[in-house]
């Protein structure tokens, strides 16, 4: 008999027990806590409530064994199959009920893999969550709480709940009210044979990028199900340790950084001297910022194996969050030493290059990676920014061109190709650079796409789109982050030339003292246009001293400038201080003698 059940938004299966062949036999009927089952289940009448630990497969093997066993007595088996909010719904819409004398429920433990899951998606933390820390119940344990006496009024039924040793524990602290009237609690551990065989398994398929692959849930089940294997009496050392390393893959793989720690900690306590625990112990550490902790575990790591060139790479990588640049150019050249073809050192090792200035060096070691894979978009676009560098934008677009064929949807490549582009005053393929770059920006990258609004507003106000120009920059002054104001200059600066073009002078001078205050005072060539233009804009407010002292701030700075000596003239004439102007004229004449009046605004 086969009964399917369809319940609200569950699933249940309720089936006679029909013999099976297994691959091996429950103990033997003289094994202490099996035949214990057994007389409780014989003397049992009527309501009744046992819970027994066991693996699933195990579960299985027991059923029949009792079916076996008692054959007086009429047993079936639920077998839940989803998460489920009301068991006694469950059990009570069951047509023959009444003649159930046993019955055997599995599968509830995935009521508790969902809940897991739904406190990982509204914040708890990890540890909350594999700790049995008990903030909450799981809305099945609410209800056996709620029913416990509907349970024994209503069902004439032994229940025998068969879970894992962590659904257990979930009754005892979370369904305290329900599993106290329990006539029993029996222990089957796993056996020798399936202990091996399932931890070989486990440890044979653990795989990291698996990890990723799988649901909140799927891992919080693979988790949890490794805890067990770990905890099983019969466990030896060996396998404890391969099982704790994979465990740390699936904490890492969920983002469970100190829960991974803590799990390589434990693996290093069997086996201190094993290189992965301590790589692997380090790439969770960087992942948490804690880059000084991780390199000393990546040199733990490297003094059990020097050849390690994954953990040079990875202890290279946490010596550049600390901005120990010159340290990291070493670890990733010790990686090359290992293993010249190592694609993704020669990256890092460009990057690194990149940042201390060295473009030469960083472009040849793009090309390194890209000699061993040349469909590499990173590698083309980051080459491209190098060449940026240098001055060389025809050679720069020619690598972002590269980059775009292998990936078209390379937003950063995008947003380079247009800087270049407008260095070049190529400002209308400029712009349909940046404008592929901004239907394609991540909107959570807010650095990158604040650099896409900059070099647009630059462009459009090059091309004479001011009104437009002031809307790209004011986007990038919403969008840049807090903690890169030097940048910011550029687009104050900006702006105040673009409300200049536009006569709005006050807003324009508001804009060029913001630049003034954020300018990096050894960027002074830069600072030297600010005051000039803000002499410029004071001009046309009528403010003729101001302009003045803002010109003079300018000749401070550069005094050769024969612009800023005109526009200091005209100040001074239009404050009726002739001679003065004159000298001002005079001094722009000397620097500049084919200069003409007409040559400036």
């Amino acid at each position: 008999m086969s009964l399917t059940l369809n319940i609200g938004h569950y699933t249940a299966k309720i089936m006679a027990l029909e013999l099976t062949d297994w691959d091996r036999d429950l103990p033997s009927q003289g094994d202490e806590e099996y035949q214990a089952l057994v007389r409780t289940l014989n003397f049992t009448e009527g309501f009744g409530l046992l819970f027994v630990r066991c693996s699933p497969a195990e579960g299985e093997q027991l059923i029949t064994k009792v079916k076996e066993n008692i054959p007086n007595k009429n047993i079936e088996v639920l077998r839940l199959e989803q998460a489920v909010t009301n068991l006694y719904e469950i059990i009570d819409n069951l047509d023959k009920k009444k003649g159930i004398n046993i019955l055997f429920i599995t599968g509830l433990e995935h009521s508790f893999y969902k809940y897991e899951e739904c406190k990982s998606l509204t914040g708890w933390n990890s540890r909350d969550i594999y700790s049995y820390s008990w903030k909450g119940v799981p809305p099945v344990l609410i209800n056996l709480n709620q029913q416990r006496e509907r349970f024994k009024d209503n069902f004439n039924i032994c229940f025998v709940f068969l879970l894992p040793i962590f659904a257990i524990k979930y009754f005892i602290q979370r369904a305290p009210d329900f599993f106290d009237w329990r006539s029993g609690l029996f222990e089957f551990p796993i056996d020798s044979e399936t202990l091996e065989q399932e931890s070989s398994r486990i440890i044979q398929d653990g795989d990291y990028e698996k990890y990723l692959a799988l649901t909140p849930e799927e891992r919080t089940q693979e988790i949890l199900r490794i805890q067990e294997l770990i905890a099983e009496d019969h466990q030896i050392p060996t396998r404890q340790y391969n099982l704790l390393i994979n465990l740390g893959k699936l904490q890492s793989a969920g983002q469970d950084y100190k829960e991974a720690i803590a799990s390589y900690d434990k693996a290093l306590e069997f086996k201190p001297d094993y290189h992965q625990a301590w790589y692997n112990r380090g790439i969770a550490l960087r992942n948490l910022r804690r880059n000084e902790e991780a390199i000393a575990s990546y040199d733990k790591a490297l003094e059990i194996e020097p050849d390690n060139y994954q953990a040079w790479v990875s202890r290279g990588i946490a010596l550049e969050n600390l901005g120990r640049n010159e340290e990291a150019i070493a670890s990733f050249t010790e990686a090359l030493k290992v293993k010249t073809d190592y694609h993704d050192a020669w990256n890092w090792h460009g990057y690194v290059l990149d940042k201390l200035g060295r473009y030469e060096e960083a472009i040849a070691s793009y090309d390194q990676a890209l000699k061993i894979n040349s469909d590499d978009d990173y590698a083309w676009t980051s080459r491209g920014i190098s060449l940026k560098e240098l001055g060389r934008y025809e050679e720069a677009i020619a690598s972002y061109d590269q980059a775009l064929k292998i990936n078209s949807d390379d937003d950063y490549a995008w947003t380079s190709r247009g800087i270049s582009l407008e260095k070049l005053g190529r400002y209308e393929e400029a712009l349909i650079s940046l404008d592929k770059a901004l239907e394609l920006e991540p909107k959570n990258d807010l650095s990158d796409l604040y650099y896409v609004w900059k070099f647009r507003g630059i462009t459009l106000n090059k091309l004479g789109r001011y009104e437009e120009a002031l809307i790209s920059l004011d986007k990038a002054l919403e969008l840049e982050p807090k903690n890169d104001l030097s940048d910011l200059y550029y687009v104050w600066n900006w702006r105040g030339i673009t409300l200049n073009e536009l006569d709005r002078y006050e807003e324009a001078l508001i804009s060029l003292d913001k630049a003034l205050e954020l300018e990096p005072k050894d960027d002074l060539s830069d600072l030297f246009y600010v005051w000039r233009r803000r002499g410029i804009t004071l001009n046309k407010l009528g403010r003729y001293e101001e302009a003045i002292a803002s010109y003079d701030q300018a000749l401070s700075i550069k005094p050769d400038d024969h612009e800023a000596w005109y526009n200091r003239g005209k100040a001074l004439l239009n404050l009726g201080r002739n001679e003065e102007a004159i000298a001002s004229y005079d001094k722009a004449q000397q620097i500049q003698p084919d200069f003409t009046l007409d040559r400036l605004k």
